[in-house]
């Protein structure tokens, strides 16, 4: 298949067809869930989510079933006779962040980050709600053959949080060890109300640079400044600075994002240190933009540096990149369609202008050569939405008191999230699976 719509010669099965056994394989989801989100790991570390994956897939009969592809990841390969080849992508990995849900399955694991520091680890992005419903998806495949035709390729991606997984699954001979997709699927939990689904054609997700900045001073006795060049008050400049791209280089009508997450310098309140240490994050969905906003960062950690007599010039170190989103526009039309089928013509929604995060499954399509959609479902608690109009999320945002991805208190509902989120990945699935006999 070269097109992006769906090759289906002998007609549609019915969704219910295949999710015959839901309800049963609901309780081994829950429970696979809790034991995930107890126990997360960090990018690249995860080894123990990976052989729980093996594991379950090679139960579900016919799987063929690859480890340690690009370090952790998983790949299984399920072929059912001549038809389309669909990929469906989960990642695995979780955050250094400490849990406060107070869940009775909150995670109290800590790991050792590659920077050697001791952290708290936490699921704070639904990674592993991601993993859940691809397995029960996996699950209700493998027991339906007569339902459909072709050949699914199940990817269990690690280290999405670093965008290092996806390439390095790439790298690692994908497009030669394995069928190539016809189209590739991804989705994401989110804090929308449980049952809602948003993507949108073109460009869905922005795209992130990361860096570290070292400015560099000279230290000193705190009760003498002017002996000094202070790297505290120099990164203080920066940071303040930065904000100003946004707000008075970048158009009203374009969109860019900079964030400083992290800043660290010294260890006691009389010391000056000889250096600062930054971490920023840009996010951009228009390519001009992005090398606009990334030479302005240079510009200004330079020119901070040298109005403040710093001793060295800055380094200015690349942490990781993410690219642009973007979703085929055939593509995402049929996959609205098995969206809608699954979950309710009213619940899939159309976002009106990209979301600022950030993934590195789009990769998958372009490395490829392959049209992609990806869209995120919701996790939340559809009280916390009460009086508002679904339709209206989509383009006034999210109530400010949710917790969003990423927050030590972010945990999406176990139900109906999990059945909800096999729905939905189910019905997209099958609209591009060749129907059964």
């Amino acid at each position: 298949m070269t097109s992006d719509s769906p090759t289906d010669a002998t007609g549609p099965t019915h969704l219910a067809d295949l999710t015959e056994g839901l309800d049963a394989l609901l309780p081994s989801l829950r429970e696979l869930y809790r034991d995930l989100h107890a126990h997360p790991e960090l990018s690249l570390q995860e080894t123990s989510t990976a052989a729980k994956v093996a594991a379950r897939l090679r139960e579900q009969s016919g799987w063929e079933v690859t480890e340690h592809v690009g370090g952790t990841g998983v790949v299984g390969v399920l072929r059912n006779g001549a038809g389309p080849t669909v990929l469906l992508r989960a990642d695995m990995d979780a955050l250094p962040v400490l849990e406060a849900t107070g869940l009775p399955y909150a995670s109290a694991d800590r790991a050792t980050d590659r920077d050697g520091n001791d952290v708290p680890v936490m699921h704070a992005c639904g990674h592993d709600m991601h993993v859940t419903c691809l397995l029960g998806v996996t699950a209700l495949l493998a027991g339906h053959r007569d339902g459909w035709h072709g050949t699914v390729l199940a990817v269990f991606q690690p280290a999405e949080e670093t965008a290092e997984g996806a390439r390095n699954m790439l790298d690692d001979g994908f497009r030669d060890r394995f069928p190539k997709p016809d189209i590739c699927l991804g989705q994401h939990v989110g804090p929308f109300p449980t049952g809602v689904a948003v993507t949108r054609p073109g460009p869905l997700m922005a795209a992130s640079d990361s860096y570290r900045v070292r400015l560099f001073g000279r230290g000193g006795h705190g009760s003498s400044p002017e002996s000094t060049v202070d790297p505290v008050v120099m990164a203080a400049a920066v940071v303040l600075r930065l904000q100003t791209i946004v707000s008075r280089e970048v158009g009203a009508s374009q969109a860019a994002v900079v964030t400083v997450g992290s800043i660290r310098a010294g260890t006691k309140e009389n010391i000056i240190p000889d250096e600062a240490e930054l971490k920023l994050n840009i996010r951009s969905v228009d390519p001009v933009v992005r090398e606009k906003v990334i030479a302005a960062v240079h510009r200004i950690v330079r020119a901070e540096a040298t109005a403040s007599g710093a001793p060295e010039e800055p380094e200015i170190t690349p942490l990781n990149a993410f690219p642009l989103t973007v979703n085929s526009a055939d593509a995402t039309a049929t996959t609205i369609d098995g969206l809608r089928r699954a979950l309710g013509e009213q619940a899939v929604l159309t976002l009106p202008q990209p979301i600022n995060g950030s993934e590195d499954f789009g990769l998958f399509g372009t490395q490829l050569d392959t049209p992609s959609v990806f869209w995120h479902f919701g996790g939340a608690d559809p009280a916390a939405f009460e009086g508002l109009d679904p339709a209206a999320l989509a383009s006034r945002g999210l109530p400010p008191e949710l917790p969003m991805n990423h927050s030590p208190r972010y945990a999406p509902l176990q139900d109906p999230t999990i059945e909800l989120g096999v729905r939905a990945l189910l019905g997209a699935a099958r609209s591009w699976l060749g129907g059964g006999e």
